[in-house]
């Protein structure tokens, strides 16, 4: 996945290529060394960083990665748990997870099942001998590299000779089709034995496509775990004895991983030439810690994933791995309490709302205790200034707009003061005041310009009542509290602010230029002139890198677009005809659509390639004449029009591919979901409704969601995309969030 525009460009010293994985609590880039070296780059949450008990989580994983080196698990290679941000670099694994393999592929059968299982006793090994206990093995957890399985994931892992808790919650650590009795029923006798059932478990899985203990909810998993026989229909019946002995309740009478590996390579012989002994059997002392009581791990009872629970059938099993496992693709993968969050206590309200659903395979799983949620922008927040109406007088009419940035969402709008909300719960957590200078009485205009690098960036424009003084305003907020940061009154006659990936570009004082500004500090980085006698604003290009100018008041065939270097902001110009629109890039160049010579037809009749690096164009005439709002995406524009039609245009050739009718009213801008192919559009109104991106099929359509409508307008907010989650905003403050798969699920107050 690409970085998101949000994201930083490099952590402790290692430039970020992608995202590998995110979830409520932390992010995994893609990261590449001074020297090349690829690494997976775990970062926590901005939020989670205060939290000390989650430091010392953290803290304690990298210890636990640490102590394990071996071939068949994933070194750390570099890490700082005391960072602001705290981060964690280990080797880079080229493969999917076992959970998207026997997603795509289907159980192992074979040679792959003998390496994967021959594989997994090896790294539990070098897990062992480091005196650590992974408590957590599951398919989302084993990364299948060309030379062998990786395990991966410490998070809450435990040394044996720990006998500290970090938390008093009582609740669960693991994920129940996969967790041991004694996981559930005591977790301070939990030892290495814990992993040899996990083993037993995940090798009926991957075998069958079913876990031995598959049922509806995590509570009755957690109930067959300790209680039931295991369910081994479909193993091969050479595994069936020793998987049985494995999946053994009582820990002593689970083999010893010495053993364990004897009669695997017994049960599943070498069956060709192609069949290599990749897997050397040790039996030095050293590794016999299968059952060992002496070195049973006093297992904490601190927060572990979330409630996992498989489907009863073996096609609800693979799609729900197939959603656990994404995160895992490729990379060292988030910890479960990192992607899903805390698991659930025992009084059961939070494993009621995470009970796996089977959702169909387009669709992303939603994040652990999340369920759908209205609210308002105007709702009380915690902290912060308390009621949001009443506070800032509007201006025109016009409602908030959003953004959302790992786990929050982030609003502002014509007399709409500045809020973050918890994507999870839409509870208002903090709301930032009037920034000076705007004094006396006058209407109040707020906009998000971006967030980044902890802090959300926003713009404030005061119109007083008498006089026409208009001030405008860019502060930074921190985003744990709101609290201001720094601020600058700027001059907006020549150009407004914006936020260039890690930047936030400044009009200055003198009218002539630009200032380019930490985010987090306001500090200056560097100064780029602007074309004398123009009007610049960002124009829709990658992270806001040009700037669209148009001469102030003379007619022009030509507009200037400027590319301003992000480090050093020396600027390179191209001329485009003034008639041109800008609507982004597609693979490199720049994408214009331009309109018929009739001023007052808003048809567009022809698309202009631009290559910013060489100045080369290409033109193609579009097929036939498209009206409306253009979107662009993944080589595709999409025109929404104001009574909803949404018509889908090749960019290469300019040819339709489908139009479809909704109901929608004036529909903004579309968001394209490439992971589910699909694009969504909402109203004014609070309706949504997605499309398949392939044929144009509407797969689903709300009702409208707002309380009232008093301006019918165009929605400010397209739809939002939140780990699997849709954050929608109304002109009039609503805002609530749908799950795609499940759009009929009636909302929760925030």
């Amino acid at each position: 996945m690409p970085l998101q525009k949000d994201d930083p460009k490099s952590i402790g010293g290692y430039r970020l290529a992608g995202r590998l994985g995110s979830g409520g609590m932390g992010v995994v880039y893609r990261g590449r060394a001074r020297s090349g070296r690829e690494v997976a780059v775990k970062v926590v949450h901005a939020q989670y960083a205060e939290d000390a008990v989650f430091r010392a989580r953290f803290r304690q994983e990298i210890e636990a990665v640490r102590k394990v080196s071996g071939a068949f698990t994933a070194p750390v290679v570099d890490a700082d748990p005391e960072a602001l941000r705290p981060w964690m670099a280990t080797q880079y694994v080229p493969g999917p997870s076992l959970a998207a393999l026997i997603r795509d592929q289907g159980p192992l059968h074979g040679t792959a099942l003998r390496r994967l299982a021959l594989g997994l006793v090896e790294a539990l090994r070098e897990i062992h001998r480091a005196g650590v206990v992974h408590r957590d093995l599951k398919p989302a957890n084993v990364l299948m590299a060309d030379d062998g399985p990786r395990v991966i994931d410490f998070g809450i892992s435990r040394a044996a000779e720990n006998h500290h808790t970090l938390t008093e919650t009582g609740q669960m650590i693991g994920t129940p089709p996969f967790m041991s009795p004694e996981q559930l029923t005591d977790a301070r006798s939990v030892g290495p034995a814990s992993d040899v059932f996990s083993v037993g478990a995940l090798l009926v899985y991957t075998s069958t496509g079913r876990g031995p203990f598959d049922a509806d909810s995590p509570y009755l998993t957690a109930y067959r775990v300790v209680h039931d026989a295991p369910v081994l229909d479909g193993v091969p019946e050479p595994l069936h004895a020793l998987l049985e002995r494995c999946l053994a309740k009582d820990p002593t009478d689970r083999p010893g991983l010495d053993e364990l590996a004897r009669e695997l390579v017994t049960a599943l012989p070498e069956t060709g030439a192609d069949d290599q002994a990749t897997v050397p059997l040790r039996t030095d002392d050293a590794a016999r810690t299968g059952t060992r009581p002496a070195e049973a791990a006093q297992a904490a009872e601190d927060a572990g994933p979330g409630a996992q629970a498989s489907g009863g059938r073996p096609g609800r099993a693979r799609r729900r791995w197939a959603a656990v496992g994404t995160a895992g693709v490729l990379a060292l993968g988030l910890t479960g309490y990192l992607l899903l969050g805390p698991g659930f206590g025992e009084d059961g309200s939070r494993a009621r709302e995470d009970t796996a659903r089977s959702a169909p395979s387009r669709w992303t799983a939603v994040p652990a205790g999340w369920r759908p949620w209205q609210t308002t922008v105007y709702a009380t927040a915690s902290q912060g200034v308390k009621e949001g109406r009443g506070i800032a007088e509007a201006g025109t009419v016009k409602g908030p707009a959003c953004e959302v940035d790992e786990g929050a969402v982030y609003c502002a709008g014509d007399g709409v003061l500045p809020v973050r909300l918890d994507a999870v719960t839409g509870q208002v957590r903090w709301r930032a005041g009037v920034l000076p200078p705007g004094t006396g009485k006058g209407s109040y205009s707020f906009s998000v310009l971006g967030v980044t690098d902890d802090a959300m960036l926003v713009e404030q424009t005061y119109t007083p009542h008498l006089g026409d003084d208009v001030k405008v305003t860019v502060a930074a907020l921190d985003v744990r509290a709101g609290k201001r940061l720094w601020q600058r009154t700027v001059n907006v006659d020549v150009a407004r602010p914006y936020v260039s990936g890690d930047l936030v570009i400044v009009p200055d004082d003198n009218g002539r230029s630009v200032t380019a500004r930490s985010p987090r500090t306001g500090a200056q980085r560097w100064t780029a002139p602007l074309p004398e006698g123009h009007y610049c604003s960002p124009a829709k290009t990658a992270e806001n890198r040009h700037l669209d100018c148009t001469p102030h008041s003379v007619q022009s065939d030509a507009t200037t677009l400027l590319r301003l270097d992000p480090a050093d902001g020396s600027a390179r110009r191209l001329t485009v005809p003034s008639e041109a629109r800008l609507v982004g890039t597609s693979d490199g160049r720049l994408v214009f659509l331009e309109p018929t010579d009739d001023e007052q037809d808003e048809a567009f009749v022809k698309i202009r390639l631009l290559d910013p690096d060489t100045g080369k164009e290409r033109a193609t005439k579009l097929a036939e004449r498209f009206e409306g709002n253009p979107t662009l995406a993944d080589g595709t524009l999409w025109f929404a029009t104001t009574s909803g039609q949404v018509t889908a245009v090749s960019v290469r050739t300019g040819e339709r591919l489908w139009q479809t009718r909704t109901s929608l009213e004036q529909p903004r801008a579309l968001t394209h979901d490439p992971r589910a192919r699909v694009v969504y559009l909402s109203s004014a109104s609070g309706r949504v409704a997605a499309l398949d991106t392939g044929k144009g099929t509407l797969l689903w359509e709300i009702l409208p969601r707002a309380r009232r409508v008093t301006s019918p307008g165009w929605a400010l907010s397209g739809v939002l995309l939140h780990e699997g989650v849709l954050v929608v905003a109304t002109e009039d403050g609503d805002v609530f969030t749908l799950d795609p798969a499940h759009p009929e699920r009636k909302p929760v107050p925030g």
